[in-house]
């Protein structure tokens, strides 16, 4: 199948990586010094627990022109950064499109895809669970097998064949998700705490881990997050995070104390930036649910104090 990579991060271009060993017709838009590496060196990964490097040649363009036509495309980026590539979709003919990452609106920019383009999208989202660094020679990956979370907003995915299809020859696994709103929308809250734990202490993991009363608020505040969704209306899924996080406080703190000490937890690159957009947007549903989130507040207030440092 023909298919673009629309991005060539860390997770594009694993994403990138699986496809072109299942023997699809793979392309990957990149910019500057990032393109001008794919071209010369090809997508060099480094995957970490299984402790070998790959090396796959892959087309790269810069610009998704008009007259490009792919029979899918899989936009890999942070959630600050899709607003700005939703027009350049709109005006391409392909029609099958995959967003894939964290996303707080993904209902709106379904809508504003819809209603600029002049043909027909069939629009998913997923979500990759694997992680890595860009390093000055290859891309780190941290993954166990190959896994992505798909679904709909409005139902199963029209273009389910096609996705398979795609993902027949390789060992990476699709797993579909019934209501992948709300999946994206529960996803958020972890995601937020724990990369406030790293932010709040720069990085320094093992700073984070002699912070008890930090992890404690944060494992806190993830029920309240789950709070705020519950009194919005939205179901908790998958309902075992929101069950175990509420439930069994000072295990999922002993956890993320192990994690944060062990050498996996500093080679995930993470996003200020993204960070603070989505801690924004769950600001506004606590308004919106009108339900008090005490311990979440003051681990914005803290991240904020880092922001007015910079």
């Amino acid at each position: 199948m023909k298919i673009l990579v629309y991005g060539a991060g860390v997770l594009g271009s694993y994403l990138a990586h699986a496809l072109i060993r299942g023997g699809n017709e793979v392309s990957v838009l990149a910019r500057g010094a990032r393109a001008d590496e794919l071209e010369r060196d090809g997508i060099v990964l480094r995957h970490y627990f299984q402790r070998k490097t790959t090396v796959d040649s892959v087309h790269v363009i810069r610009t998704l022109e008009k007259e490009d036509v792919y029979d899918l495309i899989f936009v890999v980026m942070k959630y600050t950064d899709f607003r700005a590539v939703l027009p350049i979709l709109a005006s391409n003919p392909s029609r099958n499109l995959v967003l894939i990452g964290n996303n707080a609106e993904a209902r709106e920019m379904q809508a504003e895809l819809l209603e600029s383009s002049e043909m027909e999208k069939r629009i998913a989202f997923g979500f990759q669970l694997s992680g890595g660094r860009r390093e000055p020679r290859h891309t780190l990956i941290i993954r166990g097998r190959g896994e992505m979370l798909l679904g709909g907003l409005d139902g199963p995915i029209s273009f389910q064949a096609e996705l398979g299809q795609a993902f027949a020859q390789t060992r990476y696994k699709l797993t579909y998700i019934d209501n992948m709103e709300a999946w994206l929308k529960n996803h958020l809250v972890p995601i937020v705490m724990l990369n406030s734990l790293s932010q709040i202490h720069n990085g320094q993991m093992k700073r984070v881990a002699r912070d008890g009363k930090l992890i404690r608020d944060a494992v806190i505040a993830m029920g309240e997050g789950f709070h705020v969704l519950e009194t919005l209306g939205v179901p908790l899924i998958p309902a075992a995070q929101a069950s175990v996080i509420r439930k069994h406080k000072r295990l999922v703190q002993g956890f993320l104390k192990l994690y944060h000490l062990l050498p996996v937890s500093r080679m995930i690159d993470g996003s200020f930036a993204e960070v603070e957009a989505l801690a924004e947007k769950l600001q506004e549903w606590s308004k919106q649910a009108k339900v008090r989130t005490p311990h979440w507040e003051e681990l914005n207030r803290r991240l904020q104090l880092i922001k007015a440092g910079e």
